[in-house]
């Protein structure tokens, strides 16, 4: 498997270097230090994979990786950093990266990630894949504030087994209120049903 790396730190750069063409299997088939060069070598190379660094000296990893997929759209890339922030993440997968791995990854964990996006995988880093999920539940969260203070006793309320009947004797309102409000909640949370609204508040 033919491998490029896209790698501003010298030191680190030729440590992996050493350490692909060392590997059964794999070959280092250029190194790049800057993004410049990357765009300019790797479309002549036409590696499989690059190994890719998010911070580089002018243009960023990200910027790099979306120029290179214009050119080489088969390439597969695997975003290699320290950087574990959201933005960047998304970002990079926005841009075209298939994986995205961090620097203290083991070198086990790196050849298996090349092997994996090699194969049309996505492999990432725990954390980054548990970023990704915390991500998705985000909306959800987002969508449970927008309730206001009289909405979220009705939907706690909901979460113990309250009826409307026994929600409007407690708040000491109407059921035709607390009807109103449910479909206040329903609206904001875009659910149908009270389990579903019950469902995504215990979320």
């Amino acid at each position: 498997m033919n491998i490029a790396i896209v790698e501003d730190n010298r030191g680190f750069r030729e440590k992996l270097e050493s350490f692909l063409n060392g590997s059964m299997g794999f070959r280092c088939v250029c190194t790049c230090g800057t993004a410049e060069e990357a765009l300019e070598m790797i479309p002549k190379m036409r590696p499989d994979v690059v190994l890719m660094d998010l911070h580089l000296p002018n243009m960023s990893g990200e910027e790099c990786t979306r120029q290179l997929k214009a050119l080489c759209p088969n390439v597969q890339i695997l975003i290699l950093t320290v950087y574990e922030d959201n933005d960047r993440i998304f970002g990079s997968l926005k841009s075209g990266a298939s994986g995205y791995l961090l620097k203290r990854a083991d070198p086990a964990e790196i050849l298996q990630a090349i092997r994996e996006v090699n194969d049309g995988g996505a492999p990432m880093s725990s954390q980054i894949a548990r970023r990704v999920v915390q991500s998705f539940r985000e909306p959800e969260a987002e969508k449970i504030e927008s309730l206001s203070q009289r909405e979220l006793e009705i939907l706690q309320a909901l979460s113990k087994g309250y009826t409307s009947k026994e929600i409007s004797t407690h708040l000491s309102i109407s059921v035709s209120t607390v009807n109103t409000h449910l479909r206040h909640i329903y609206e904001k949370l875009h659910v149908r049903s009270r389990t579903e609204a019950i469902l995504k508040f215990l979320q």
